[in-house]
């Protein structure tokens, strides 16, 4: 898969002010105004086609899992917001 060991340190996902999303606190706030479990959101994002658990949603929400674009597209439709709202942006 990799020809060398630096081909491989290419694909390391790298922090932002120590974090590897900018989007976690913000989740955490728009699901919670919707009275939504981790568990709930979870499953959620499931029925929408990506896979993710309750963990995974509790490592993005404290900002120690990297946020794919099309799962933050996903997580602004299903919480009602938008992608820049998540990202800060607005």
């Amino acid at each position: 898969m990799f020809n060398t060991k630096s081909e491989m340190n290419e694909l390391k996902i790298y922090n932002y002010q120590g974090k590897k999303n900018v989007c976690g606190e913000r989740v955490r706030e728009a699901r919670q105004i919707c009275h939504m479990s981790q568990s709930d959101l979870a499953a959620k994002l499931q029925i929408k086609g990506i896979t993710i658990v309750r963990d995974s949603i509790s490592r993005i929400e404290i900002g120690t899992r990297f946020v794919a674009d099309y799962e933050l597209m996903v997580l602004s439709e299903i919480l009602n917001i938008s992608v820049n709202w998540l990202l800060g942006l607005e």
